[in-house]
């Protein structure tokens, strides 16, 4: 059964967990909805929808800031057992500092695992509806790229006249097995382009040789022809990163067209290991700051204590990102560029919970 003091500590923590999310969601919704009301002054909607999207956006957004949560949140919790002088009366009951570290990570493994099974598959489900949402009033909505079990399909407008492009695969800068469908404004159709290779390294893609179908009827063999584009590889490349719109489910569905493609899986890969990692990611950050808290001298003020372990989560959130960005540039391997600040900061911990029982 459990103890007295376990529950006591639980919902303490609970509770300051649930006032540091809520003012966290509070912050996210009034940053961004200057951003929606922005985005919708020059366009003919109704005055709801940039708070409706707010609302639709705003958990993927707090979902990314959970481990400042954490952080912040354990902070508060010893910050309160200090000015309390718990922590004493715990050690007369013969609860060590390392009993209540142990209690606060597990409970925080418990709460990661619930984030990312239910909240982190709620948010993505929001924010595709925000994406599909915005999209309908996106001035660049005439542009679109999906990817199918067909291939990829690219919608390009250039100089008022309508491409739709079809490529089998994709290999590095090269399109594979093109073709391209142009027509102009009014959807007549004007000519018919069938290629087995296409450069799209530049925006003025080079097709090495292809067939172009002629006005007066039959079809031209060409060479080494300028075709202009509004997308390229790089472009294509960022077409598909907002990973976090796309459920679990939805992420396996995306590999495997990815892989029917010939299209790089690391941004695929790299997202399925920080969602494996996040529950250990948030419990770290945790069992991170009670090691801070419990090894500061208690004359150190409250903001002392607020503002160093602020600067250590940022800290630690932008090693994590560029870590990242290593792994997606494949300077690293995907999971060593996700786990390694993991393990780094694993060690720190290791470090600050040898003598914690002293204090």
């Amino acid at each position: 059964m459990i103890k007295v003091y376990q529950t006591y500590i639980i919902k303490s923590y609970t509770k300051i967990f649930s006032f540091v999310f809520l003012a966290f969601f509070s912050l996210t919704i009034i940053l961004n909805i200057f951003e929606e009301v922005s985005f919708f002054k020059n366009v003919e909607s109704s005055f709801i929808f940039p708070f409706l999207l707010t609302f639709l956006n705003a958990p993927s957004v707090v979902y990314e800031t959970f481990p400042f949560i954490f952080f912040i949140a354990t902070q508060f919790f010893f910050i309160r057992l200090l000015d309390k002088e718990e922590l004493d009366i715990f050690k007369k009951i013969s609860l060590s500092n390392f009993k209540i570290i142990s209690l606060l990570s597990f409970f925080s493994l418990i709460l990661s695992i619930f984030i990312i099974i239910i909240f982190y598959n709620l948010s993505s489900n929001l924010k595709f509806m925000y994406l599909d949402i915005k999209n309908n009033y996106s001035k660049d909505n005439k542009y679109l790229a999906i990817v199918t079990e067909n291939g990829l399909w690219i919608k390009d407008e250039v100089d008022n006249k309508i491409n739709i492009i079809n490529a089998e695969k994709i290999e590095n800068k090269i399109l594979k097995n093109v073709t391209i469908n142009q027509f102009s404004k009014d959807y007549q159709i004007l000519k018919n382009i069938v290629a087995d290779e296409i450069n799209i390294e530049k925006k003025n893609w080079i097709i090495k040789k292809g067939n172009f179908s002629k006005s007066t009827g039959g079809i031209e063999l060409k060479e080494n022809i300028i075709f202009k584009s509004s997308f390229n590889s790089q472009q294509i490349n960022n077409l598909f990163s907002d990973l976090s719109s796309l459920n679990f489910f939805e992420l396996n569905d995306l590999k495997k067209d990815y892989k029917k493609l010939g299209y790089s899986l690391t941004n695929i890969n790299i997202h399925y290991q920080k969602l494996l990692s996040y529950p250990f990611y948030l419990t770290l950050m945790t069992l991170f700051s009670s090691t801070i808290m419990l090894n500061i001298k208690r004359n150190k003020s409250k903001i002392f204590h607020i503002i160093l372990g602020t600067l250590f989560s940022v800290l630690i959130y932008y090693v994590n990102y560029f870590s990242i960005l290593l792994g997606q540039n494949e300077k690293l391997p995907e999971a060593v560029s996700i786990w390694l600040p993991l393990i780094i900061i694993s060690l720190f911990c290791t470090i600050g919970l040898v003598n914690i029982n002293e204090k």
